[in-house]
């Protein structure tokens, strides 16, 4: 479904990622684990179209959309859940649904309800300004949002930052749900054990570099990953 073949990204003169290749194949759920500073948002941000790559090819379906803007990116059925949530606070609930689909000339009421279906908190708040959710039902409504435009590919940059554990459980159970509906997703995240118990595939990102890759069980019984990232 995407594939990343020796990507490699610059701020600067800094080399943020450093010609990485990888697949998602159609229907899973793939994670990129790593620390800080790896790289890892950089390269969800060069699929989106936010950052351009200095090299290498990002393929969906087979078509080149490398560097391609971020309307045509979301057009073609991909969509961003932004690390820190990024909701529109003085919009309500609602609104901010009906942004995820700017897109769409359609009706939107069956996936509005579908959404809710998903986050019932959001379905009794849907009149209320988005600034005032809690930080898990705001995480909940980023990802309502990106749902909204009917994404074949959702990318999710550390949807668990700043969450309580229990809130992280149910944000990592309806990543699930979202996925055995048939949504694709490319997951990163600093939660290294939740990642990869929901993981079909995993790969370590380092200074820009993958270093690791197996199946989310394998990466959980990995020496050096227990090591460094299970504590």
């Amino acid at each position: 479904m995407l594939n990343i073949e020796n990507l490699k990204v610059n701020y600067g003169g800094i080399e943020a990622v450093k010609g990485i290749s990888f697949a998602v194949p159609d229907g899973q759920i793939v994670t990129l684990i790593g620390a800080n500073g790896a790289g890892k948002s950089t390269t969800l941000r060069s699929v989106a179209g936010l950052v351009k790559p200095s090299a290498g090819t990002i393929t969906w379906n087979g078509e080149d959309i490398t560097g391609v803007s971020p309307d045509r990116i979301v057009s073609k059925g991909i969509t961003l859940v932004p690390e820190g949530r990024r909701v529109f606070p003085d919009l309500t609930v609602l609104e901010n649904l009906k942004i995820g689909a700017y897109l769409r000339k359609d009706s939107l009421e069956e996936d509005i309800e579908w959404v809710y279906s998903l986050f019932p908190r959001l379905k009794e708040r849907s009149w209320q300004a988005a600034g005032t959710l809690s930080g898990g039902e705001q995480q909940m409504l980023a990802v309502g949002r990106a749902l909204m435009s009917r994404p074949a590919l959702m990318m999710m940059d550390e949807p668990s930052l700043g969450l309580a554990p229990l809130v992280v459980k149910d944000i990592f159970s309806i990543i699930r749900k979202v996925n055995e509906q048939g949504v694709t997703i490319l997951l990163i995240e600093q939660n290294a054990n939740m990642a990869l118990h929901v993981a079909d595939t995993a790969y370590v990102l380092e200074t820009g570099r993958l270093t690791l890759s197996g199946t989310g069980a394998e990466l959980l019984s990995n020496e050096a990953v227990k090591k460094a990232y299970l504590g």
